[in-house]
Order: structure tokens, then sequence, then C-alpha cells
């Protein structure tokens, strides 16, 4: 049996198929992200994962494909996570910007871009993945990600900023306190997926001319410096996937074609597109 799984810091999602490349089982498992999650917690977390139970030893390939999965030596605090509950697997952990690059290919040279919980950005040529602009994490960069618009809606709540029906709301729904807040920002390791948190009440809101203009800001600044930057980026298809370039689809594509983008494919689950690769271009079979 084959696996493939696409992690971001939140969830990952999980497909299982038989070798002829059918898919038999699909579920979702918190996400990994190896600057926030060690090896033990990988193991742990899978080893408790009741949908892996009495199939996991019948992997005989897997594709990890994760947020932060940016180099050798990030990729194998993952890699020996997954040995301990695949024993009889291949591995081959890369990056989630390469699941995104899959996913958005449509047999000829795309900008990829992830807008989800954090944001990223690369160029595909069919071969391989290039990052012209580094990902900088939520607490330098993450244009137009959970985190950044997290981050933007609680600044704003507590300078009281904030539209006088949307600050009651918030204050009614959350209840937060300054130190309380601060405590979960600056004393968790998971303070990106608390920000992001916030994005359900900001899509219950996605009416409001303040979310209106927050989420335009963002996507401009995410197009300004993620993607104008590639070299004659008016010749390519941008694709995008992430749960707030699918929401937000319809900001995303005007500030696109604002710069003269060619909006590509927005995609807000990667796995189904990324099987589809593997299957079409026969990597399916083999762990290079």
């Amino acid at each position: 049996m084959i696996a493939i799984a696409e992690s971001g810091s939140t969830k990952c999602d999980w497909a299982l198929l038989n070798e002829q490349g059918t898919v038999v089982k699909e579920f979702k498992t918190q996400g990994f992200n190896p600057y926030f999650h060690s090896t033990a917690f990988v193991a742990a977390t899978l080893q408790q994962c009741e949908d892996l139970e009495g199939i996991n030893e019948q992997i005989s390939s897997l594709y990890f494909y994760g947020a932060g999965c940016s180099n050798p030596e990030l990729n194998d605090m993952i890699l020996r996570g997954l040995e301990e509950v695949f024993p009889n697997a291949k591995i081959s952990v890369d990056h989630d910007l390469v699941a995104a690059a899959y996913s958005l290919y449509e047999d000829e040279p795309v900008i990829c871009c992830i807008i989800g919980t954090g944001s990223n950005s690369g160029f595909f040529d069919g071969e391989a993945v290039s990052e012209l602009v580094p990902a900088l994490g939520f607490i330098l960069g993450d244009e137009a990600s959970g985190s950044y618009y997290g981050k933007k809606l609680l600044a704003d709540f507590f300078y009281q900023r904030l539209p006088s029906e949307m600050y009651h709301d918030f204050k009614e729904r959350y209840d937060l306190t300054w130190s309380e807040t601060l405590n979960k920002i600056y004393s968790n390791v998971h303070a990106n997926v608390y920000l992001a948190s916030f994005m359900r009440f900001i899509a219950d809101h996605k009416e409001n001319p303040y979310v209106t203009e927050m989420i335009r800001e963002g996507m401009a600044r995410f197009i300004d410096i993620h993607v104008t930057h590639f070299p004659e980026f008016h010749k390519y298809k941008v694709g995008f996937v992430g749960s707030i370039a699918f929401l937000f689809e319809d900001i995303l594509r005007e500030e696109l074609e604002k710069r003269d983008c060619q909006p590509g494919r927005i995609i807000k689950h990667p796995v189904k597109n990324l099987i589809d690769y593997h299957i079409r271009h026969k990597q399916i079979l083999t762990v290079a």
C-alpha cells in the first residue's frame, strides 16, 4: 500500500492507495512541522491514530510533504518519527511547497503559492521547485496567511480599532484579556496556529468592509513580495493552495489581475491533485 501525506502546521491530509493507484482510505491527523514538533511527537501522535491501526505495517511507500520541511536536517526530524510508525516503508520527506507545485501543475511552468496558516511561494518548471523570496515565518512574514490576519485582528481589537459590531462580537465570543493573549502568543510553541484560529471569526464577518480591506491589503502585499519578484511573472500562471486563498478567492483574483498576473488553480486542499500528479507522472510506485 502507498501513502501520500500533505501537512501544514495545523492538520495533515492522508490518502492510502493500492498498487494500482486507487484511493482506498482518506483521513486527517494533526499537522507536523519540524520547527514546532519533535521526532517523538510525530511518532507518538501517529501511533495513537485509529485510522492507521493495523495497516501501518502494510505501507510500502510513503510520500510526506510538510510545512517547514525545507532542508535535510529538518526533514530528518520528521523522517525518524515516521520510520517508527511505518517500519516497512520507503519514506520520502519533502517541503509542502513541492506538494503545492505538483498540485498546481498543468503541464506548464507555474508560480506556486501557499496561503493557509502560513504562506510561501516558489516557481515550478516541471522538474524542480525554486524559491526566490524566503518564507520568513509568522513573526517576520507569512503575508496574507491566517497567522498574519490573526495578528492584525488582535492588534485592532486591543487598540479598539475594530468596527463597533465586530468589537462587541469579538469581546463576547472570546472574552480575552491582554495578559492572557500575551501568554498564549509568547509562551506558545504553536503561536502561529493560535493566531490563525481567529480566521473563523474573520470569515464570519467577511462581508464587513473592514475585513474586505484587511484581506485585500494582505493579498496585495503577498503578491507584491512573493509573485511579482519572479522574472517575467506575467508570462506564467499563478496558482494557490490553502484555505485562506480559497475562502477569499474573489479578492485574490482581483489583486492578481491588477498586477497583470494570470490566475491559475486555486485549491483549498491539494491532496487530491497531488495524487493525480503522482499517478500521471508515474512516481507513485517508487521513492526517489
